[in-house]
């Protein structure tokens, strides 16, 4: 299957877990990639693994809250290869908290990272994907959906996500650009594995956001995104689709 065939995809967050598993899904269907990370190294190891598949790839250096980086990384994917078709938002930072302890400094982090990162990436990726009539696929969470203990501001991003890609659909829509999202829960990945919880966490609140049968890998999420950024969801706008083994079901 190759749906992606001399299309272009910019993958933000793209040196592990998910973006890494979408940029291996996106490569392996013919994609061209600009893959942007902050973390160099595991970054470069995901551009020489899309590579091995084939896939035409380079790397840039992108902190996904400064707005002069973003449009840097987005014109460096146009003047490379001459079009976007396919822009692929997964950088993001988790934060867990008891709201009490939840500082100013940190709700300001997850915010500019989760939501203003996104939105600077859409902005400046828009007018390319206009004119290409290419779509969007943000990342955002159950936590978006249901309350999740001790994620306050990281409930709040995602949900921020979640509202914004529902607006670039109804507002774009007409002008041919599809904007949609994933809302993972239970997913293996190094982001979910290193939260630090609070040493006095109450088991019992977190236990109802596990999946009906067991956390799957990053894989599981790829596969969603790379479906709804083809053609094959060529009717499919302003939607989030839950990948959670059936927890918020």
């Amino acid at each position: 299957m190759r749906r992606f065939e001399n299309k272009v995809a910019l993958i933000t967050g793209a040196a592990s877990g998910i973006g890494r598993a979408t940029a291996q899904r996106l490569a392996s269907e013919g994609a061209h990639l600009l893959l942007a990370d902050v973390q160099e190294e595991p970054l470069l190891e995901t551009t020489q693994l899309c590579a091995g598949l084939g896939a035409k790839v380079s790397h840039a250096l992108c902190d996904v809250s400064r707005q002069d980086q973003v449009q840097a990384t987005v014109g460096r994917c146009i003047e490379e290869y001459g079009r976007l078709d396919a822009l692929v938002n997964i950088a993001g930072i988790l934060s867990m908290d008891h709201f009490h302890e939840l500082s100013l400094e940190r709700w300001n982090q997850v915010l500019a990272i989760n939501l203003t990162g996104t939105f600077l990436f859409c902005q400046a990726a828009l007018p390319h994907l206009l004119e290409s009539g290419g779509n969007i696929v943000n990342t955002s969470s159950t936590s978006a959906i249901a309350g999740m203990p001790y994620g306050a501001v990281y409930g709040a991003s995602k949900a921020g996500v979640m509202a914004l890609t529902r607006t670039l659909a109804v507002e774009y829509g007409k002008k041919g650009l599809r904007a949609n999202a994933v809302s993972p829960g239970s997913i293996k990945t190094g982001m979910t594995t290193r939260a630090n919880l609070p040493e006095d966490l109450d088991f019992k609140l977190i236990e109802r956001h596990m999946p009906l049968d067991k956390p799957r890998d990053p894989e599981t999420v790829a596969n969603v995104i790379a479906m709804l950024a083809s053609d094959e969801a060529a009717h499919i706008n302003g939607e989030s689709i839950r990948v959670d083994g059936g927890t918020l079901a």
